[in-house]
């Protein structure tokens, strides 16, 4: 069997990965090896964290809704179930943006949630 030596592709996959890495601190970025186990580690990390951040900001918007609502004397869970009972259909993000930037506005949803709740 003759030899092949794979002089472009084996550096062209090489550099592949060490560009990946730039930025890496030390070995990390510069010898191949360290670099791509580092690589695979920071795509792997990525790959998580794109699902985690979904979470992640949900959680946020709900606490932001939870602290709006106590301050119109709800609980966030009854907040939400009033919402849904007055066919209010405001997603979390938009409900948390209202908390933190139009107060006023946030409390003419809670107006609404608790006539529901009464009603």
């Amino acid at each position: 069997m003759t030899r092949v030596k794979r002089g472009n592709v084996a550096r062209k996959r090489r550099n592949k990965i060490l560009k990946i890495a730039k930025g890496f601190r030390g070995s990390h970025s510069t010898l191949f090896r360290t670099a791509n186990q580092q690589v695979m580690k920071a795509l792997r990390s990525a790959y998580r964290d794109r699902k985690k951040r979904k979470r992640d900001f949900r959680r946020l918007w709900i606490t932001r809704i939870n602290a709006a609502a106590r301050l119109h004397g709800m609980s966030y869970s009854q907040f939400i179930g009033n919402l849904k009972k007055a066919n209010i259909l405001l997603n979390r993000k938009m409900l948390a943006q209202l908390a933190v930037l139009d107060p006023a506005g946030f409390s003419k949803v809670a107006e609404l949630a608790a006539s529901q709740s009464r009603g």
